[in-house]
């Protein structure tokens, strides 16, 4: 049996969008969208937003809430933004059993095939051909290269291990932020 070169999706379940509540450090997240969205407000000392994010229940407006933090800074955002999305992943996934059989069922690479996302998908619709090859992708697919991971991290019984480390490194970067902003 041939092994499925990408699962396509737009959407759905493997969407930041997908509501499902999951419990990160106590505290309860309806989508990884928030959870995202949280950590960039954190991480930017945007105590406002953060706040704002947490209360929105819809995931189109806490991703737009997420786009108007202050004090953001593109090129630290870019460097921690697939580690949040991680950890998002990870409880969403570890925490609803059904989400989890159908992660574990995919095959081959996930692809966030959005048209319009050209960071977190690969700014191409499935049909198009050119979302046939990774080579013509129009984006980074970066939801989908941290959803495979974790899929394959949880079938090596690893993927807890890294969320956690994940996290603690988030955590250190904020306090690290916190340093620099006092000097």
């Amino acid at each position: 049996m041939e092994q499925k070169k990408f699962t396509f999706f737009w959407g759905g379940i493997f969407s930041n969008f997908h509501k499902k509540n999951f419990v990160v450090d106590g505290k309860t997240f309806n989508c990884n969208e928030q959870w995202m969205m949280t950590c960039k407000a954190k991480l930017f000392k945007d105590n406002e937003s953060e706040e704002k994010i947490r209360r929105l229940s819809e995931p189109k407006e806490q991703k737009k809430a997420g786009r108007n933090v202050k004090n953001f800074n593109k090129i630290k955002w870019d460097e921690l933004a697939k580690e949040a999305v991680y950890v998002g992943a990870f409880h969403k996934f570890s925490q609803n059993k059904e989400l989890r059989e159908a992660l574990n069922k995919s095959e081959g690479e996930l692809v966030e095939a959005s048209p319009f996302d050209k960071i977190w998908g690969i700014g191409l619709d499935a049909k198009d051909p050119l979302s046939q090859n990774k080579a013509t992708w129009r984006g980074t697919n970066w939801l989908g290269e941290v959803l495979t991971e974790l899929r394959d991290d949880l079938k090596k019984g690893v993927a807890q291990e890294k969320a956690n480390q994940r996290l603690n490194n988030f955590k250190k970067e904020i306090k690290k932020e916190e340093w620099t902003r006092l000097i």
